[in-house]
């Protein structure tokens, strides 16, 4: 008999039912150890590859464009490339503890790498985009032994930032370079010419990988400074390969995430091998290249998924470019993640596609994917819904002997995980303080509440991560830039709302007594010192006192509630009109988090206006995350 699922010893011939919790409860009667079929992530491919070696796992598509012939690997190709970078990396001297780290666009070449990595030792992949002072910290403190990137015609950017950081790495001990026929220099290698010479159908290592040796480092924790190395297992890569194959069961995927996020790497990537589909992928740039929105819809006619997944800022983008005649009948659900999907959006799609809209939650500690709104159970827009199956979710507060203690049920406090997918720690054990609540159970960081039936509500961040369009920005290394100007007394970097990318940095300046600067000379210092510009605040607001705890420490939501009614105060002004003015305030809200409240202040106007009044305002404002109200005064 077939298996539904490739990677489950148990399930048979057809999905399980997950229609309710208790239904979950009886999937899980069977220890996790015992039904998985996959020891590691090499296995998990191995197993994909098996249902049609032949069906295409991978089609690159060099220009987005749904008319051009992609350039096609099949199964049987995939797992051979696999097999020969592992054996690759083997022949560099990449032991089960060595480290390959990745620096590359989304070329084909990137996910035989990050797997054949997995196979030989410890793939590392690292965004491209960062400077290459910070790449090189990465790539040290990860203890790298071999680079993989481009050469300088694929990426001339790249290239040069490989050029600068080489000699800052002690430890290592090749480059190979994907694209480049030959390289006379000392300590490069051709990819090509490397990989190709190497044995497609066995690992030379003869290496065992166990569930427990590590498969992978990502880093986290910003776009600026220096970001945590998150340790995954081979056991928590293959959970999520398991889980993706359960809950979100897809032909094909539109791939356009980066290999160096867990979204892209695990979710959207080792998940669809693992279940034999397909990943379509969107230009070297993925969704970052503009052809790949503009195309959308004539894509899912071309390439039929059967899933519609992307980041919200993705999700929202898509949303303008106009379906026309092309036939989008495929879609049978849409899913998003990596930060909040507004409500408006959700609706919208669910409205034109007739599909559920089915928000994730996780973490890169979570090897992604930790919650979901089931496809088979009431969609509570707003909500990330419910655990994954084996996995745990829990509200906690820190009670009085300073440990951690549960909420009860509809209580905002700190979102807390456990199960299979959870990480055991950081790489630098100076990360590791605070980041569980007791052992097994990660703090996320968030703030969220659980309804009565389970459901998990993001309401807010305990850390001060800025997510602008699923990236993480670090405020701490601004607020340092801005602390070094001599007229800075004190700077606070939060996020403002914002309809397309969810939060934008804004900076808040309190300068010294006696000095003088303007707020846009701060602007233009902090622009020039700052390592991406998608990190560089929007806006720089001067304060007479910076708000401030009972400790000393600045008040950040205050400064956020302060961004978030200068940012509505805006998108709204042009409505005020004689006798009518509209005033915004933010505030907490027991359930809700945040709360934006639009008062409408004058004489009451008739019944008609007012109700055009407000549809006017529902309507910006309903792309923000955070929810709101009209009040007439």
């Amino acid at each position: 008999m077939a298996r539904w699922h490739l990677l489950d010893n148990v399930i048979g011939d057809r999905r399980p039912d997950l229609g309710s919790a208790s239904a979950v409860r009886e999937l899980e009667a069977t220890p996790y150890d015992d039904r998985i079929a996959a020891e590691s992530t090499y296995d998990v491919l191995q197993l994909g590859a098996g249902r049609d070696p032949d069906a295409p796992a991978l089609q690159f598509l060099a220009n987005a464009d749904p008319e051009e012939t992609p350039v096609t690997l099949s199964y049987r190709q995939f797992i051979a490339g696999v097999t020969q970078a592992a054996n690759m990396f083997h022949d560099l001297g990449v032991g089960p503890g060595d480290v390959v780290s990745l620096l590359l666009p989304l070329v084909p070449q990137a996910f035989l790498s990050l797997f054949g990595a997995q196979a030989a030792g410890i793939a590392n992949p690292v965004n491209p985009l960062l400077e290459a002072g910070q790449i090189a910290q990465i790539l040290r403190a990860a203890g790298t032994k071999v680079l993989v990137t481009v050469g300088p015609a694929a990426s001339a950017e790249i290239w040069s930032k490989v050029q600068r950081l080489r000699g800052e790495l002690t430890e290592l001990k090749a480059i190979v370079v994907v694209g480049a026929p030959t390289h006379d220099e000392t300590g490069f290698f051709a990819y090509e010419a490397l990989a190709s010479a190497q044995p497609a159908d066995r690992l030379k290592s003869g290496r065992h990988i166990r569930a427990e040796d590590t498969a992978s480092y990502f880093h986290t924790g910003g776009t600026t400074g220096m970001p945590k190395l998150v340790r995954h297992t081979h056991r928590n890569e293959v959970y999520q390969a398991w889980v993706i194959g359960l809950m979100l069961p897809s032909n094909l995927i539109l791939f356009g995430l980066p290999l160096f996020h867990v979204g892209g790497a695990l979710t959207q990537g080792l998940g669809m091998f693992g279940t034999g589909a397909t990943v379509v992928v969107l230009s070297a740039a993925g969704w970052r290249n503009p052809a790949s929105v503009r195309n959308v819809w004539r894509l899912v006619e071309r390439y039929r998924p059967r899933v519609f997944g992307a980041v919200p800022t993705v999700l929202a983008a898509a949303l303008a470019v106009p379906v026309g005649d092309a036939d989008v009948s495929s879609i049978r659900c849409c899913s998003g993640g990596g930060s909040a999907i507004p409500v408006a959006v959700g609706e919208a799609y669910q409205l034109q596609f007739h599909a559920p809209v089915l928000e994730v939650y996780g973490m890169t500690e979570t090897s992604s994917v930790h919650t979901i709104s089931y496809s088979d159970r009431e969609v509570r827009l707003g909500s990330v819904g419910q655990p994954v199956p084996y996995s745990r979710v829990r509200i906690v507060e820190m009670g009085a002997e300073g440990r951690y203690v549960d909420c009860p049920s509809g209580r905002i406090g700190i979102v807390a995980m456990a199960g299979p997918g959870v990480f055991s720690g950081y790489v630098s054990d100076k990360h590791n303080r605070d980041a569980f609540v007791e052992p097994g159970w990660v703090n996320s960081g968030d703030l969220g509440r659980l309804d009565e039936a389970g459901y998990l509500w993001i309401t807010g961040r305990a850390k001060d991560l800025i997510i602008r369009g699923g990236h993480n920005i670090d405020p701490a290394p601004l607020e340092e830039i801005l602390f070094r100007h001599p007229s800075v007394a004190f700077a606070a970097v939060v996020g403002e709302p914002d309809a397309y990318a969810g939060e934008l940095p804004v900076a808040y300046v309190q300068l010294k007594p006696g000095s003088r600067a303007e707020a846009a000379e701060l602007a233009e210092y902090i622009a020039s010192q700052t390592p991406e510009r998608a990190a560089t605040p929007v806006h720089v607001y001067l304060l007479d006192a910076m708000p401030l705890t009972g400790v000393g420490k600045v008040f950040k939501p205050q400064l956020r509630w302060d961004a978030a009614e200068r940012k509505v105060g805006a998108m709204l002004s042009d409505l005020d009109r004689p006798g009518l003015h509209l005033a915004v305030s933010v505030a907490p809200h027991d359930l809700l988090g945040s709360l934006i409240t639009v008062r409408a202040h004058g004489p009451r106007a008739p019944q008609p206006e007012r109700d055009a009044l407000e549809d006017e305002v529902h309507a910006r404002l309903a792309p923000l995350v955070t929810r709101h109200e009209i009040v007439w005064e």
